[in-house]
């Protein structure tokens, strides 16, 4: 509470409220600064006591023991006891699928049909859905957010910051993966297709085949001037995209039976897969290594029933000791309220085994490993987003608060969650 106080007086003597919105300079300074940086050989670099993460013009400029970090004059400043990165949350629907579970604020999912890569995530998000405001006051500032699982090939997923007035001031990268379900949650309903697994798999592999067809096409047309290229193909040029090695095939699966699926097709088309939900992957960490496929784990307390009735809390500990790089998100959940915190997933996560910086990696700098957004967010290093989560105690546990959120410099939240 001690330190909750000091946030609230440090925002007000600043004078937070009236001008926060063009600020993007400031000094954040912690009694314990997780970094979340890497050291050479991989490992995790050591908490900074009592240090100071200062951010200028909405770029990490300099972090370190408060000693050896100078703090400009009339800069503004605020205390924590503990600073983190900000959080990501590597699978999410957030932003299409809203709080209210109301038809009009529920974009994640068209059901029309089973097969519909070129469905873009960004044309269904909206900004100022009060959902992205209440994860983001839980520190989390990155989102790779798109459509649900639920239909065999259910469209594409971007990765945004939780702030912005629209979402191309929000995007960080426009596009990151297209959402593949295997297993019945992408059976369809009402008896039409897909009913079976063989019936999903052969449905993938006439797409991918029409796929190429199409990208032999245009490269016939562009060697030879006399033949005319192909008429455009949304659904074509996705799937080439993912043919062409240029953002992977994001498959939710669940059960051993369609993760031998999924690593069957990756083998088959060559192309990049990445695993998400994975209840029973704890079957397959050789194959999943020997691959290369890294995996979107399933929140940890998601419920054990139905395509999930064989998860295990302890799985996390498992494949970070295995070497198998692995996130976690907040899944999709029909019911309210649509996602998880994944701050207190990756929480659990550390009870059950993880060490402490891999289960906090699993939401700041595994996440942006595997994201392919390690440049710009993850950890707190110079040059790097100014992005941070501060807290009035250690952030897993559960007595703890997040009392002030940071983007590109920018308090965005400062109430205590």
């Amino acid at each position: 509470m001690k330190f909750q106080f000091l946030l609230i007086i440090a925002l007000a003597a600043a004078g937070f409220s009236a001008d926060l919105a063009g600020q993007q300079s400031l000094a954040i300074r912690g009694e314990t600064i997780h970094t979340m940086a890497r050291q050479a050989d991989g490992q995790w670099m050591e908490p900074i006591e009592n240090g100071v993460v200062l951010i200028i013009d909405g770029k990490v400029t300099a972090v370190g023991v408060a000693s050896a970090v100078e703090i400009p004059d009339g800069i503004r400043v605020i205390d924590a006891a503990v600073v983190t990165p900000g959080l990501i949350d590597s699978r999410s629907v957030v932003g299409l699928a809203g709080w209210l579970n109301y038809d009009h604020d529920q974009d994640q999912l068209e059901r029309s049909s089973p097969m519909q890569p070129e469905l873009d995530a960004r044309d269904a998000y909206n900004v100022r859905e009060p959902l992205i405001a209440w994860v983001r006051s839980l520190g989390i500032t990155t989102l790779h957010t798109g459509h649900a699982p639920g239909q065999l090939i259910s469209g594409q997923t971007f990765i945004v910051k939780t702030r912005g007035d629209n979402v191309d001031q929000a995007v960080l990268k426009s596009k990151a993966m297209v959402v593949c379900t295997l297993g019945s949650s992408g059976f369809g309903s009402g008896g039409k297709s897909p009913g079976t697994r063989a019936k999903q798999m052969a449905m993938i592999r006439q797409e991918f085949i029409k796929a190429r067809s199409y990208m032999d096409k245009i490269e016939a047309a562009q060697a030879d001037e006399e033949k005319d290229p192909p008429a455009r193909d949304l659904r074509n040029e996705v799937l080439a995209e993912i043919l062409r090695g240029e953002r992977p095939l994001m498959i939710t699966a669940h059960g051993s039976v369609d993760i031998q699926n999924a690593l069957r097709l990756q083998k088959e088309l060559q192309i990049k897969v990445v695993l998400e939900g994975a209840s029973e992957c704890y079957d397959y960490f050789d194959e999943l290594k020997e691959q290369q496929i890294p995996v979107i784990i399933h929140p940890t307390m998601m419920r054990a029933s139905g395509k999930g009735q064989n998860s295990s809390m302890e799985t996390v500990a498992k494949m970070v000791a295995a070497g198998i790089p692995v996130a976690m998100g907040s899944g999709y959940e029909s019911y309210v309220p649509k996602t998880r915190v994944v701050l207190w997933e990756a929480a659990i996560a550390c009870a059950y085994g993880c060490p402490f910086n891999d289960a906090l990696g699993l939401i700041t700098a595994s996440a942006a490993e595997l994201l392919g957004i390690s440049d710009r967010v993850g950890s707190l290093e110079v040059g790097k987003d100014g992005d941070v989560a501060l807290y009035d105690g250690d952030p897993f546990e559960y007595t703890s608060h997040c009392v002030g959120t940071v983007i590109d410099g920018v308090v965005v939240s400062d109430q205590p969650r």
